[in-house]
């Protein structure tokens, strides 16, 4: 009996996370699916992760094609499913949507790739397809967006990640992977990388020479720096912490930087930015940034904060200011930002790490203590059970 390993997240409490690595075979998935509580012990059930449902055939459908999962990402709204910090969280969890792969069987009508290509899966596996977003390649958009995991399919099943060593999806939804961007620091891309450069295209602030400020230097805010940069745009790093000066202007190739908690340079660089995008997930204030803008500028929201943030009207209306947000980017454009990556030699500043270091990278990720995203090198480290 064939069978592959995941690691399959039963809950959180507080600051714990409980995230075990478990043998899965399908045969007795069903029978597991109708216990009421789920213990702190080995299930057995599912077969492999499926990115689109959670019984997979032993062939990928017509459309779709199988993977050997090579690196997996962690994103920081791993740890907010983890955690169930935004209400949505059904247990059990398999996080994972910053994934490359290479592909091992592709189904009868696949036309996208053959044996043997590199490929990536981001946030999404599905949508309507039908719909205006839809047929605008903004499948994002779409009401009925199917997310990469801890969502519900089209058959009602439920969509696992890939903190898995094996993954299936349909051909739409996957990217293709040049053999000049590295597998294990292209991961991120998938998430991070599109979630900054979408708004960067769309908002206009990807001009050379225009003024853009990135807050938060972490997995977003890092990669921010260096598309904006390739694009030609003057970047201004906005963080609290003035101990990452050197590395935004050094490292990451910034042009200035600004301590958010300084008064007198916040103040000095009142009115100067043409756009902001703001990656931070937790709760702060966006008076101070929206005083960063020039009139008619733009600030964009990616992060997620679990909390509102509180919103200034006045100083919106006194310069025609806009407060936008994005979310990640449809499946034509994460191309067009993979290939971009390639082409600038963009990756992720990433640390490598087994799957057994899981549980204390969301921990490295809390605090934060990470540069600037974790990658788990899961095809040497996760091996498939006998």
């Amino acid at each position: 009996m064939q069978a592959c390993k995941i690691v399959l997240v039963f809950a959180a409490s507080g600051r714990q996370i409980m995230v075990y690595s478990i043998t899965y075979y399908r045969e007795k998935w069903q029978t597991n699916c109708q216990r009421k509580s789920i213990q702190n012990r080995d299930l057995d059930g599912l077969r492999e992760t499926s990115l689109g449902s959670s019984l997979p055939s032993n062939s990928p459908g017509e459309q779709q094609g199988r993977s050997k999962v090579l690196y997996c990402g962690i994103c920081h709204s791993d740890l907010h499913m983890v955690k169930n910090e935004w209400g949505v969280t059904q247990y059990p969890l398999i996080p994972g949507h910053e994934i490359v792969g290479v592909v091992t069987e592709v189904g009868s009508k696949v036309e996208k790739f053959m044996v043997g290509d590199k490929v990536g899966v981001g946030c999404m596996v599905g949508s309507c397809r039908s719909c205006d977003s839809c047929q605008n390649n903004l499948e994002n958009y779409c009401s009925k967006m199917i997310l990469t995991y801890g969502a519900r399919y089209h058959d009602g099943t439920v969509t696992y990640g890939c903190y898995s060593d094996s993954m299936v999806a349909d051909e739409h939804f996957i990217v293709r992977i040049p053999d000049n961007l590295p597998p294990d620091a292209g991961a991120p891309l998938l998430c991070a990388g599109i979630t900054v450069y979408s708004p960067l295209r769309y908002f206009g602030l990807d001009k050379p020479g225009m003024q853009v400020g990135i807050v938060g230097l972490g997995g977003l805010g890092h990669v921010a720096v260096k598309f904006a940069g390739a694009m030609g745009v003057k970047v201004t790093v906005i963080s609290t912490s003035p101990d990452k000066k050197q590395e935004a202007l050094e490292n990451l190739g910034a042009d200035s930087f600004l301590v958010s908690r300084d008064q007198d340079q916040m103040q000095a660089a009142m009115g100067t930015l043409d756009g902001i995008i703001d990656t931070v997930s937790a709760v702060h204030p966006l008076l101070p940034l929206v005083a960063l803008l020039k009139s008619h500028g733009k600030l964009v929201l990616v992060g997620a904060p679990e909390n509102p943030l509180e919103l200034p009207v006045f100083p919106l209306i006194a310069g025609r200011k806009t407060v936008g947000g994005s979310c990640f980017g449809g499946i034509k454009e994460t191309q067009e930002m993979i290939d971009f990556a390639a082409e600038h030699k963009i990756t992720a500043d990433i640390e490598v790490i087994p799957m057994g270091y899981v549980n204390t990278a969301m921990e490295r990720v809390l605090k934060p203590d990470v540069r600037y995203r974790f990658v788990i090198d899961v095809g040497k480290t996760l091996k498939p059970a006998v």
